[in-house]
């Protein structure tokens, strides 16, 4: 036995929508035996956008029942019953939200009607409930209300049970194991199936084979099942217009988190937000007073020409700053990480050397700190090579970081000898040092099998 069912709603997601109309036939595989339809007040305003899909406003809806008084309905009539709707993870999804309002759990079966249509009638340019039902002439009336939806949705699926091998198909459907109900509509299961269980990036396309999303994992196919589980209002419309999936392997976290961000910069996909906006930056910099000592200090990145060294936070500045204080014993007070006019009193750092008492003198203390940024400059004119686990077991995959700058990363065999940046550059895949990337290289570094040039 089948309900076949629609809903009209508020609009805002599957959390914060709530049903404005609701329409279930209950379709035994030959004819209706049942139907219920009704308005239902949602209690929260209605908009005007809404209203002028539906027709349904808040003066239509005042006298009508809120959910909680047709949910025993709801669920007698639906009892039994595999919950059918175009786009059913929409329809499951909001009706089921309410019930939990309510403290009450909702489960069905439940089959889709885009996806089945898609299984049994192929090739058609267009699987929305209209065009669809243009197609297999099926007569649509009262478009964008309850029942006129659902009174078409039941004659498609009549059609659908219909054709050969469709019940072959839906058991497969219904089979828990399938995936199938957890799939976006539009996406075929075969593109689903194709998904490695590997490092790597992956797109989200919509039916124009547009770029909606780009996404990274350790786990493709586990990551991007994810996404179907969510039932938040932003993944649920991005899977909703999802129709294909494709990927590319990166070997390692490191690689896809680099692959990632620089997909993000180059296509701007409408739903990644992050890494859009631009990061502040923070830049050491050095500069003599007029009695001759040489501060280092931070500051925003912008209008400071040379910067020694460059950070995307405050606390990662001052930390190393800190380092660099106890490492070189320099003043706190003119490494500007006190603001004091008397002798420097650092919580930590006690190893200054009187610079700031004058019990060193200028040249010495000058001397000290143009070591440190000496320092500073030949760690950063090193060429270092990140190896990680590459995309197959006779590769390696590496990242190339010249002169403190990421240059990008690449695949090598496992068995080339490395010895010189001539060696490994002819492999590398040259990237821009966005803020991100050089982030995630420097934040993962510490932890990274490395080698030095």
């Amino acid at each position: 036995m089948y309900t076949i069912i629609d809903i009209e709603t508020t609009g805002n997601g599957i959390k914060g929508n709530k049903i404005t109309e609701i329409a279930i036939f209950k379709f035994d595989g030959v004819q209706i035996v049942d139907e219920f339809t009704s308005l239902v007040n949602p209690e929260a305003p209605i908009p005007s956008f809404i209203t002028g899909l539906t027709g349904i406003d808040d003066q239509m809806v005042q006298q009508a029942p809120i959910f909680s008084e047709i949910a025993d309905k709801v669920q007698a009539i639906t009892s039994d019953c595999i919950f059918v709707a175009h786009a059913v993870n929409f329809d499951y999804g909001v009706i089921k939200e309410e019930f939990r309002r309510i403290g009450v759990d909702f489960i069905r079966k439940k089959l889709c009607t885009v996806r089945l249509s898609r299984k049994l009638i192929p090739g058609l340019r267009s699987y929305s409930l209209g065009k669809l039902c243009s197609a297999v002439q099926i007569p649509l009336q009262n478009r964008h209300r309850a029942r006129g939806d659902a009174h078409a949705t039941t004659l498609l699926f009549e059609k659908l049970v219909n054709l050969e091998g469709s019940e072959d198909i839906i058991k497969k459907f219904l089979n828990a194991r399938s995936q199938e109900a957890t799939l976006p509509p539009h996406l075929p299961k075969s593109v689903f199936d194709a998904i490695p269980e590997q490092p790597g990036i992956y797109y989200f396309k919509n039916q124009k084979g547009e770029i909606i999303y780009v996404g990274k994992a350790i786990n493709l196919k586990k990551r991007v099942l994810g996404h179907f589980y969510d039932k938040s209002s932003k993944e649920t419309q991005m899977c909703s217009e999802t129709a294909y999936i494709d990927f590319k392997l990166s070997g390692s976290e490191l690689v896809a988190l680099l692959m990632e961000s620089a997909e993000i910069k180059r296509l701007f996909p409408p739903y990644n937000s992050a890494q859009k906006r631009v990061s502040k930056r923070y830049a050491l910099f050095a500069y003599e007073d007029r009695n001759g000592i040489i501060h280092l200090a931070y500051n925003s990145i912008k209008g400071i020409p040379n910067p020694i060294k460059v950070f995307y936070n405050q606390t990662d500045c001052r930390a190393f700053l800190e380092e660099l204080c106890k490492t070189f014993l320099l003043c706190p007070k003119y490494c500007h990480l006190q603001q004091t006019n008397t002798a420097c009193s650092h919580h930590s750092i006690t190893s200054c050397e009187g610079i700031c008492t004058s019990k060193e003198t200028v040249a010495h203390y000058n001397k000290k700190v143009t070591q440190a940024i000496a320092s500073i400059k030949s760690a950063q004119s090193e060429v270092r090579i990140i190896r990680e686990k590459g995309r197959k077991p006779e590769e390696n995959a590496v990242v190339l970081i010249s002169e403190g700058i990421y240059r990008g990363y690449g695949f090598i065999n496992r068995e080339l000898e490395v010895s010189s940046l001539a060696d490994i550059e002819a492999y590398i895949i040259p990237q821009k040092n966005t803020v991100e990337a050089q982030r995630i290289v420097e934040s993962l570094l510490p932890r990274l099998e490395s080698f030095v040039l």
